[in-house]
């Protein structure tokens, strides 16, 4: 089931002026879509993004017609507290479009158990090319089965997902296991100073050689 957002479409008035209360302005555009001047409720659309993931079809609702999109672009403030603008893409059903899908990690690897390292995340997310319907929200990769230290998952470990083609090359790595290095401390070898000749010392005389 898509996830509807509501909208509110803004006027050269609302531009102008302040947006509804709570609201951010945004933006939907396409290869068959004027761009349209909207604004959305913060909020909602914040708890929205964190749920359903920036690679999940979206239905804006509020306009004239219902628009399916993708969430494009955010803006944040500097702090990256708070969100200041939204583009969203308008899809068109039934051709395929590329986007980038998160990789989510799933299970305790043997690696991590038994010490023998931990699980690096190489590549966070993934370019894939699929039809909308086929749109996957995110890739999960199962660790459980990386023991060694040269475990690795590639992206032609990744799961076959129906209709969805993987943009990467199949050897590049997605997770490894990381090992730390061992710390050897080697202490410096035990120099007998006595039978170090400082040069330019000259040797200390006895009383007897002086007479």
């Amino acid at each position: 089931m898509t996830t509807q957002v509501a909208v509110a479409e803004r006027t050269e008035n609302t531009k102008r002026t302040a947006l509804p209360e709570g609201h951010i302005p945004a933006v939907v555009y396409g290869p068959k879509q004027d761009p349209v001047a909207i604004s959305v409720d913060m909020k909602e659309f914040d708890k929205i993004r964190k749920q359903a993931g920036e690679s999940t079809i979206l239905e804006l609702t509020g306009l004239e017609q219902p628009i399916e999109v993708l969430i494009k672009h955010i803006d944040f403030a500097p702090a990256k507290i708070e969100i200041t603008h939204v583009d969203f893409y308008a899809i068109e059903r039934g051709k395929e479009m590329t986007v980038n899908v998160a990789i989510e990690l799933i299970g305790e690897s043997l690696a991590e158990k038994n010490g023998v390292g931990s699980v690096t995340k190489v590549m966070q997310d993934i370019e894939v090319t699929c039809r909308p319907s086929n749109m996957p929200s995110h890739i999960e990769v199962d660790v459980s089965a990386m023991a060694e230290a040269s475990s690795k998952i590639t992206v032609a470990d990744l799961p076959a997902l129906e209709g969805v083609t993987y943009d990467a090359a199949p050897e590049d790595a997605v997770v490894v296991i990381s090992v730390a290095k061992e710390e050897v401390d080697e202490d410096p070898e035990t120099v007998d100073m006595d039978a170090v000749e400082v040069e330019g010392e000259k040797p200390e005389t006895t009383e007897e050689e002086t007479e």
